[in-house]
């Protein structure tokens, strides 16, 4: 009930939009270096050892099946601002969009007051089975 309520007064269940909100991280590190060499020879080559990251910032709203993404190369309260921007982009005219998130640090209900047509209801914590995107 606490997160209903978190839905303005004045605004009809009617026109309001569930969307699922999660962010991912993938990860790429170079593989074995191979080369060519003399039977019975073990040279040495040098291998790059950092990671190359990127995040992807996921929405959906079952009801319509509208989606919107955003690939990032980090995480934190501007990207996420920025993936709500094209949230509230994609809610038709008339309509407000209530986004469920889960307890991760950038999920601030102050980001989503810039934006008129959409709100920002955060689950329990250790509860990812009530998001469905977390299986996408």
């Amino acid at each position: 009930m606490e997160m209903i309520l978190t839905i303005p007064w004045n605004v009809s269940l009617e026109n309001v939009d569930v969307w699922f909100q999660n962010e991912a991280r993938f990860e790429q590190q170079n593989t074995t270096i191979r080369l060519w060499a003399e039977k019975g020879t073990r040279p040495r080559a040098v291998k790059q050892q950092q990671f190359e990251y990127a995040y992807l910032f996921g929405a959906v709203c079952p009801a319509t099946g509208d989606t919107e993404v955003l690939i990032a190369p980090c995480m934190n309260m501007d990207v996420m601002e920025k993936h709500l921007a094209l949230i509230s982009k994609k809610v038709p005219e008339g309509r407000h969009g209530v986004i469920v998130v889960d307890g991760a640090a950038w999920h601030q209900n102050h980001l989503a007051d810039k934006f008129e047509n959409i709100f920002i209801i955060k689950l329990p914590p250790y509860s990812p089975e009530l998001n469905p995107i977390e299986q996408v």
